[in-house]
């Protein structure tokens, strides 16, 4: 899900440090942050962190500066990577950002690279709550709707390949109608809140952003997780894929929409 991405606090090409510097210490810190900068610029990152960290012992208070060491931390983490230090460069930019946030508990940039950090680790119910804050800070950030989405899924689909696995059953997305009644049990009592859950938000993202293909993609993919739950009614059953079938065409449609301005933008069509 490649989506989900770390934000580029640092990408832009020229950074304006719009601080006036006074006295010795910020000028020096001024100097750290701008090599800093430059470093991150190239993918030195340890560099980049040593600059930004000598910044902050310099002057704390300097503008951005934890914000540019956070997210210097945050790029050393590989989305996935079970090890210890994977998990420590984590935990490092997690502590800057708290930081952050200590000073502005509103900090969006904060809220959202921390819920990244989280699902990076795949610790899903961290990174879900902190998709949450950053809901109750912008309630109409479509990026944290899609996501919360996206983790009710990814656990609903684990816990259903899990149960059908156990009866010696593979997942067809159509809703499983052969499972044993105690499978469809299990997966009921797994899934139902992350399937209700997971339709919401995502419904809630397409309402913010008619025309984000990829949240209709995970809305096809959870109707057919809550196929799953109608073990008992096959109309249910059916309509539910119904519903998933009609969100993957519209997806499909979408995109190709999507491509298709994307394009004219390229090739400097002007559509009225």
């Amino acid at each position: 899900m490649n989506r989900i991405a770390r934000l580029p606090v640092l990408a832009a090409a020229t950074i304006m440090l719009v601080a006036s510097a006074t006295g010795c210490k910020r000028l020096e810190a001024r100097d750290q942050l701008n090599k800093g900068v430059e470093a991150y610029k190239e993918a030195r990152y340890e560099e980049a962190i040593d600059h930004f960290q000598r910044a902050v012992n310099l002057d704390p208070t300097y503008p951005m500066t934890r914000t540019y060491l956070a997210t210097a931390y945050a790029q050393e983490v590989v989305p996935g990577l079970d090890t210890p230090e994977n998990e420590k460069h984590a935990q490092m930019a997690i502590d800057e950002f708290q930081k952050v946030l200590a000073a502005d508990p509103g900090d969006t940039t904060a809220l959202k690279q921390i819920a990244t950090m989280y699902y990076d680790l795949k610790k899903f119910d961290l990174a879900k709550q902190w998709q949450l804050n950053v809901l109750n800070a912008d309630p109409k950030d479509e990026a944290a709707d899609y996501t919360i989405g996206v983790i009710d899924w990814t656990q609903a689909y684990a816990n259903a390949v899990k149960a059908l696995q156990g009866a010696g059953m593979q997942d067809d997305s159509q809703g499983n109608a052969r499972m044993p009644q105690k499978v469809c049990r299990q997966i009921q009592d797994e899934n139902t809140p992350l399937v209700t859950e997971g339709l919401r938000y995502l419904q809630d993202a397409v309402n913010i952003r008619p025309s984000d293909d990829e949240a209709m993609v995970y809305l096809n993919l959870m109707y057919r997780r809550k196929a799953d739950l109608d073990c008992t009614d096959a109309d249910a059953r059916k309509a539910d894929l119904a519903q998933a079938d009609a969100w993957r065409e519209k997806a499909l449609g979408t995109r190709r929409a999507n491509e298709e301005k994307a394009n004219n933008k390229v090739n400097g069509v002007v559509i009225q």
